[in-house]
């Protein structure tokens, strides 16, 4: 569904994404984004703030090296606190629960997570969206 957002903004909003539209700059994104969330689960770090701060920078790097747009940050930012709220109230309400919560009964990286995983899966969309779009023009000159 947010890979679906984001063609649909970028038209909405006149401003079309030009920066890196082919499979392999998407492949090498969701690549980094595996990377980001192996980084969560697996790499120690000294506390949960250097942690949090980390995984901030790299998502923000993911961001600015496969995005740079104002809408996938504004869409990335808007999604992130959303499902971060929504973990919140399930967890709440004792749908699940984590171990050791540290920050509103959740993990403190876990925006960051989700912030990475919106801009990788617009891109995805982004670039199904541009396939559609030649595949349509390649159909209407045939015809």
């Amino acid at each position: 569904m947010i890979g679906l957002l984001y063609p649909c903004i970028d038209r909405h909003l006149g401003e079309p994404h030009k920066f890196k539209r082919e499979w392999s700059s998407v492949m090498r994104c969701v690549a980094v984004f595996v990377g980001i969330n192996h980084a969560s689960a697996k790499v120690d770090f000294a506390n949960n703030i250097q942690l949090s701060l980390t995984l901030a920078a790299l998502s923000i790097g993911l961001w600015w090296t496969f995005d740079r747009s104002r809408s996938g940050f504004g869409l990335g930012v808007s999604i992130a606190l959303l499902a971060t709220l929504a973990t919140q109230l399930l967890v709440y309400n004792g749908v699940f629960q984590y171990t050791s919560p540290d920050f509103l009964y959740i993990r403190s990286w876990l925006p960051c997570i989700f912030f990475a995983g919106v801009i990788t899966m617009g891109n995805i969309g982004r670039q199904l969206a541009l396939y559609e779009y030649k595949f349509i023009q390649e159909k209407t000159h045939q015809d």
